[in-house]
Protein backbone atom coordinates (compact mmCIF):
# COMPACT_ATOMS: atom_id res chain seq x y z
CA UNK A 1 0.00 0.00 0.00
CA UNK A 2 1.44 3.53 -1.31
CA UNK A 3 1.56 6.02 1.38
CA UNK A 4 -1.66 8.02 1.87
CA UNK A 5 -2.40 12.05 2.10
CA UNK A 6 -1.79 13.56 5.16
CA UNK A 7 -4.33 13.85 7.09
CA UNK A 8 -5.04 16.91 10.21
CA UNK A 9 -3.87 14.27 12.88
CA UNK A 10 -0.38 14.22 11.39
CA UNK A 11 0.00 17.58 10.84
CA UNK A 12 -0.87 18.11 14.79
CA UNK A 13 1.53 14.99 15.51
CA UNK A 14 4.46 16.94 13.52
CA UNK A 15 3.23 20.48 15.41
CA UNK A 16 3.33 18.58 18.63
CA UNK A 17 6.61 16.04 18.19
CA UNK A 18 8.49 14.38 21.12
CA UNK A 19 11.76 15.33 21.92
CA UNK A 20 12.89 11.94 20.63
CA UNK A 21 10.74 12.72 17.51
CA UNK A 22 12.61 15.94 16.85
CA UNK A 23 16.21 14.34 17.55
CA UNK A 24 15.24 11.50 15.24
CA UNK A 25 13.88 14.05 12.94
CA UNK A 26 16.85 16.38 13.01
CA UNK A 27 19.25 13.01 11.97
CA UNK A 28 16.54 11.79 9.39
CA UNK A 29 15.34 14.83 7.09
CA UNK A 30 17.32 15.83 3.98
CA UNK A 31 18.47 12.54 3.16
CA UNK A 32 21.23 13.15 5.93
CA UNK A 33 21.23 9.07 6.77
CA UNK A 34 22.83 7.41 4.18
CA UNK A 35 20.89 9.34 1.40
CA UNK A 36 17.61 7.94 1.97
CA UNK A 37 14.69 9.74 1.67
CA UNK A 38 12.31 9.87 4.99
CA UNK A 39 9.33 11.75 5.63
CA UNK A 40 7.65 12.22 9.19
CA UNK A 41 4.33 11.24 10.05
CA UNK A 42 3.06 9.60 7.88
CA UNK A 43 -0.63 7.97 6.82
CA UNK A 44 0.16 4.59 5.70
CA UNK A 45 -3.41 2.89 5.36
CA UNK A 46 -5.16 3.48 8.63
CA UNK A 47 -1.94 4.61 10.47
CA UNK A 48 0.24 7.44 11.08
CA UNK A 49 4.29 6.31 11.12
CA UNK A 50 6.16 8.35 12.71
CA UNK A 51 9.17 8.60 10.07
CA UNK A 52 8.71 6.03 7.23
CA UNK A 53 11.30 6.00 4.14
CA UNK A 54 9.09 4.75 0.69
CA UNK A 55 12.37 3.42 -0.96
CA UNK A 56 13.13 1.11 2.08
CA UNK A 57 9.75 0.52 3.22
CA UNK A 58 11.20 0.76 6.56
CA UNK A 59 9.00 2.46 9.06
CA UNK A 60 10.75 4.15 12.42
CA UNK A 61 8.46 4.82 15.11
CA UNK A 62 9.50 5.99 18.87
CA UNK A 63 7.71 4.58 21.26
CA UNK A 64 6.96 6.53 24.78
CA UNK A 65 5.44 5.31 27.99
CA UNK A 66 2.06 5.83 26.80
CA UNK A 67 2.33 3.05 24.54
CA UNK A 68 0.45 -0.52 24.72
CA UNK A 69 2.25 -3.99 23.66
CA UNK A 70 -0.97 -5.29 22.20
CA UNK A 71 -2.07 -2.81 20.30
CA UNK A 72 1.75 -1.62 18.95
CA UNK A 73 1.99 -5.23 18.04
CA UNK A 74 -1.27 -5.56 16.14
CA UNK A 75 -0.31 -2.21 13.98
CA UNK A 76 3.31 -3.62 13.09
CA UNK A 77 1.36 -6.83 12.39
CA UNK A 78 -0.60 -4.58 9.85
CA UNK A 79 2.22 -2.42 8.25
CA UNK A 80 3.99 -5.86 8.03
CA UNK A 81 1.32 -6.88 5.71
CA UNK A 82 0.91 -3.88 3.77
CA UNK A 83 4.79 -4.53 2.87
CA UNK A 84 6.65 -2.12 5.25
CA UNK A 85 9.08 -3.20 8.12
CA UNK A 86 8.86 -1.26 11.42
CA UNK A 87 11.64 -0.62 13.79
CA UNK A 88 10.33 0.77 16.67
CA UNK A 89 12.95 2.12 19.50
CA UNK A 90 12.28 3.45 23.04
CA UNK A 91 12.01 7.48 23.45
CA UNK A 92 15.18 6.83 25.83
CA UNK A 93 16.95 4.77 23.53
CA UNK A 94 16.41 7.29 20.74
CA UNK A 95 17.74 10.10 23.16
CA UNK A 96 20.12 8.33 24.84
CA UNK A 97 21.86 6.55 21.91
CA UNK A 98 21.33 8.39 19.30
CA UNK A 99 23.97 6.64 17.57
CA UNK A 100 23.19 2.82 17.67
CA UNK A 101 19.32 3.99 16.90
CA UNK A 102 20.87 5.94 13.54
CA UNK A 103 23.27 2.83 13.09
CA UNK A 104 20.30 0.51 12.90
CA UNK A 105 18.22 2.39 11.29
CA UNK A 106 20.85 2.53 8.04
CA UNK A 107 21.25 -1.51 8.13
CA UNK A 108 17.71 -1.89 8.11
CA UNK A 109 17.76 0.07 4.75
CA UNK A 110 21.15 -0.85 2.69
CA UNK A 111 19.46 -4.16 3.61
CA UNK A 112 16.19 -3.43 1.98
CA UNK A 113 18.09 -1.64 -1.26
CA UNK A 114 20.19 -5.26 -1.67
CA UNK A 115 17.12 -7.14 -1.18
CA UNK A 116 14.72 -4.49 -3.77
CA UNK A 117 17.20 -3.86 -6.63
CA UNK A 118 15.51 -0.82 -8.34
CA UNK A 119 13.13 -1.42 -11.33
CA UNK A 120 15.29 0.82 -13.42
CA UNK A 121 18.96 0.15 -12.92
CA UNK A 122 21.46 2.43 -14.82
CA UNK A 123 22.56 0.80 -18.27
CA UNK A 124 26.16 -0.75 -17.84
CA UNK A 125 29.07 0.48 -19.05
CA UNK A 126 28.99 1.34 -22.48
CA UNK A 127 25.00 0.39 -23.25
CA UNK A 128 23.48 3.57 -23.92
Amino acid sequence: MAIGRTNLNAVRLRRDATDAEQRLWSHLRDRQLGGFKFRRQVTIGRYIADFACAECKLIVEADGGQHSEAVDKQRTTTLETLGWRVLRFWNNDVLTNTRGVLETVLRACEQEQVARPSPNPLPLAGEG
